[in-house]
């Protein structure tokens, strides 16, 4: 019966986090989202040691991951990294990040 269906549905409203997770999956920025939450983990990614002179910037549509390095010589020898982060940053993601650019100078900044 059509009129008992509606009445289910207005009696069992859909969360809005379920809402909004089906409309994100729908408009496809469900994968853009992946990507950019990586810029908020990445010390969990690389540990402390290469968070302390790294700071994930900006993640493009594409999937280049944008990384400040205090210094040429930890871009340099990072840039040797990169699989392995590459492999750690994508596990059971499906915005996938296909590049790091390695951006030395500046300071990194971490946020609490």
């Amino acid at each position: 019966m059509m009129g008992s269906d509606v009445a289910d549905d207005k009696r069992n409203p859909t969360p809005i986090a379920a809402a909004l997770e089906s409309y994100l999956k729908r408009c496809g920025f469900s994968r853009r989202l992946e990507q950019v939450e990586v810029v908020e983990a990445w010390p969990t990614f690389v540990g402390p040691q290469i968070a302390a002179v790294t700071t994930a910037e900006s993640v493009s549509a594409e999937g280049v991951l944008r990384v400040r390095v205090t210094t040429a010589a930890w871009a340099n020898e990072l840039s040797m990294m990169v699989p392995q982060i590459l492999a750690r940053v994508n596990a059971g993601r499906k915005g996938r990040i296909k590049e790091i650019r390695w951006l030395p100078g500046g300071s990194a900044r971490h946020q609490p």
